[in-house]
């Protein structure tokens, strides 16, 4: 093969090579340009999970209770995800509202071990979705009975993949049964077994509240007291605070605990950011 050829293969190397970094190029600048637009931005959401058998409906109570005293108003996202994890929206985040409430719920939101597995995996589909959607930098997460168990797996099997990115600050768990319903810490579950030995994953950062509802001294009604408690196993001494925290009075069993006043001023408190202004009703101007 003589030099002329050589020059014509190597030109058409160089040329073929070119073609083929185009896209790796446009695709490294729109990731960078993503990368700076989440570093700046900020926007700071709630991400809620309710339990087994509720909807994308069930934080309808807490979340008007919220908006009647909060000199702003959140706005409401909610997404319901099917089993082949194909996303349903609804909502918008309203203009100016840096902490939108966004509640993930699922079309199969049946109980046990492996739903919970299968319920994780649904949650990450909805997340990077809305990474992708709204760019944001950090989050909270609060999770209702076993929406607080998707949580925890989520954190110790998915959450990896974004923590170069987007910090998870707090997390408040409410009726969370991290073993079922057995009632004897001896007695650890599966699922229990398998945070516990999985718990190095968790962010050291994450500021961890579980709360738990006082009906009688051994259970809401339906999760025993002990299996709340279980979650001390999983996030005390290795993340940055663990506070449990028991709730009681009116509403203080197990599915009116989103309802519960206490509950609703611990959610002020401990996940929402401290508002500018002193707190005051939201007055709504009628017409006479």
């Amino acid at each position: 093969m003589n030099k002329k050829a050589n020059y014509k293969w190597l030109v058409l190397v160089v040329i073929m090579l070119t073609i083929l970094s185009i896209p790796s190029f446009f695709w490294m600048r729109k990731d960078n340009n993503a990368r700076a637009e989440r570093s700046k931005s900020l926007l700071s959401p709630v991400i809620m999970v309710p339990g087994s058998s509720a909807t994308t409906e069930r934080f309808n109570q807490l979340i008007d209770e919220l908006n009647k005293t909060t000199f702003k108003r959140h706005s409401v996202i909610k997404i319901t995800v099917s089993r082949e994890a194909k996303l349903t929206y609804s909502g918008a985040i309203g203009k100016n509202d840096l902490e939108p409430l966004i509640i993930i719920g699922f079309d199969n939101n049946k109980d046990g071990y492996t739903n919970i597995k299968k319920q994780a995996k649904w949650l990450n589909a909805a997340f990077k979705s809305l990474v992708q959607n709204y760019k944001f930098n950090n989050f909270k997460a609060f999770g209702h009975s076993n929406g607080g168990l998707i949580w925890t797996y989520w954190l110790e099997h998915y959450y990896a993949e974004y923590s170069g990115d987007i910090k998870i600050k707090k997390l408040m768990t409410l009726g969370t049964p991290y073993n079922f319903n057995e009632s004897n810490i001896n007695n650890r579950t599966q699922m229990l077994a398998d945070f516990i030995r999985n718990r190095s994953k968790l962010p050291t950062y994450l500021k961890v509240y579980s709360l738990s509802g006082g009906k009688n001294y051994e259970s809401d009604g339906i999760v025993p007291e002990t299996s709340v408690a279980a979650g001390k196993f999983i996030f005390q001494n290795q993340v940055k605070n663990y506070t449990a925290i028991t709730v009681t009075g009116e509403k203080a069993d197990h599915s009116d605990l989103p309802q519960n006043k206490q509950v609703i001023q611990a959610i002020r408190q401990y996940l929402l950011k401290k508002p500018e202004r002193p707190l005051k009703p939201n007055k709504r101007k009628e017409n006479h």
